[in-house]
């Protein structure tokens, strides 16, 4: 029987018992070891009456003779950020997908290697939102054999996570079919999330565009289930990550203005990494970055020395910004930042400046210095490759997210565009001490 033909009877049948136990027999590996949700009769996601496509207003900063402009207007393709490791996250909707016959499927294909083609340099990760993909909008299997064979090595060497979230028995058969072109390395890199909140422990969906009618799916999943009781996070007494910025300076015996997370990270980083190339843009392995952060919050102290691993202290430092209860940039700035784009180019460089001044002390003073620091990196781009622009790339989101929505792609250029001006002139910005 033909790959296709397979395909079509497992979409067909899915339902049946017979196939759900022909799946349940077929070995694979490392396709076979993952965790799946409980089936159910509906398990093809949904019925196409129940799932419409989601349609979005195109994004305020997208022009119409845009090549992209009948993809990207639709949001399929997200940039939501860095999860908890400090990796860039790709975000793809199945729900936004228009049906097939009104979809350049190969234009698709053409818009997401263009928006990975920004990232791949770095590590990042992809997360899938399935429900929502029905037999109105389903691409062919021969354009996601085809999608797969088009994202090389450049694509996957650097891609650290696959994250399919609400995954169902059809992805199950796909993967199925799929296994004679599916590596053993990048299967590891394929992670089931059933629930919303399984995601959480990744990254934080709160900074992400999650379309409404995923997240109205997941509320009747957790509905059905048995309610699990919240409980809250006690505030540790060396607490270092999470909390303010003022309330650090206040608990520190000497008042410092920077935060020891900062001090120490910088201190490794200009000591072994400055020229390393990546600095910023590799990942680390993430039980380390856990017991370093836990260790932090505990008044453990921690010397990086003893891990030998530069990425380790950058993503640390990267993990203290992203965790801070306000961007550094504050939230009363972000309005200005996304909209810097309308300032004259004369006077960019006096209107960041003005807008710089109007931060709190310590933001000001943490701003400064980690500037300063990544103006030294951008000294040493011949070798590490971190550029202003590279390094707005990394840290753009990092400083700046908004208070009550997830970042969107429209927001996303404006701020990196804001980090870069502010690299590339830090010397103006920041008057002589």
């Amino acid at each position: 029987m033909a790959a296709t033909d397979l395909l079509v009877d497992l979409q067909d049948d899915l339902v049946s018992d017979d196939t759900s136990n022909a799946l349940g027999q077929l070995k694979l590996s490392p396709l076979d070891e993952k965790t799946w949700p409980v089936e159910r009769d509906d398990d093809l996601t949904t019925s196409d009456k129940d799932c419409t496509p989601e349609i979005v207003d195109p994004p305020s900063n997208l022009k119409w003779d845009d090549p992209y402009y009948d993809i990207a207007r639709c949001q399929i393709v997200e940039v939501a950020g860095d999860d908890n490791f400090g990796r860039k996250v790709i975000v793809f909707n199945a729900c936004r997908m228009p049906p097939s016959h009104q979809l350049d499927h190969t234009k698709l294909l053409q818009y997401l290697k263009h928006t990975l083609d920004k990232y791949v340099e770095s590590d990042y990760s992809v997360v899938y939102f399935h429900y929502g993909l029905t037999s109105q909008n389903k691409p062919s299997f021969n354009w996601l054999r085809e999608a797969y064979r088009e994202f090389d090595r450049k694509y996957k060497k650097n891609i650290k996570a696959l994250y399919i979230v609400h995954p169902t028995r059809f992805i199950k058969a796909l993967l199925v079919v799929f296994k004679p072109i599916i590596s053993m390395k990048f299967g590891r890199k394929i992670l089931y999330v059933n629930h919303l909140g399984e995601l959480e422990q990744y990254l934080k969906c709160e900074r992400m565009v999650i379309p409404s009618c995923v997240k109205k799916f997941d509320d009747s999943l957790q509905a059905a289930q048995k309610p699990t009781p919240l409980v809250p996070k006690k505030q540790l007494p060396h607490q270092q990550f999470g909390i303010s910025l003022q309330m650090l300076r206040e608990k520190h015996p000497d008042n410092k203005t920077i935060p020891l997370v900062l001090e120490q990270s910088v201190a490794y980083i200009k000591k072994y990494g400055l020229n390393k190339e990546g600095i910023f843009r590799r990942s680390a392995n993430m039980y380390l970055v856990k017991e370093v952060l836990d260790r932090y919050n505990a008044g453990v102290s921690v010397d990086f020395e003893s891990y030998q691993d530069v990425h380790l202290a950058a993503v640390m430092l990267k993990t203290f910004l992203r965790e801070l209860p306000e961007p550094l940039l504050t939230y009363n700035l972000y309005d200005q930042v996304v909209s810097f784009g309308k300032v004259s180019q004369g006077n960019q460089v006096d209107t960041v400046a003005e807008m710089i001044r109007s931060l709190p002390e310590d933001n000001y003073t943490v701003l400064r210095y980690l500037v300063e620091f990544l103006g030294m990196v951008a000294d040493y781009s011949e070798l590490n490759k971190m550029t202003p622009s590279n390094l707005a790339l990394v840290f753009g989101p990092t400083l700046m997210w908004a208070k009550d929505a997830a970042i969107s792609l429209s927001a996303i250029n404006p701020i990196n565009n804001f980090a870069q001006l502010l690299f590339e002139n830090y010397t103006e910005i920041f008057p002589a001490k």
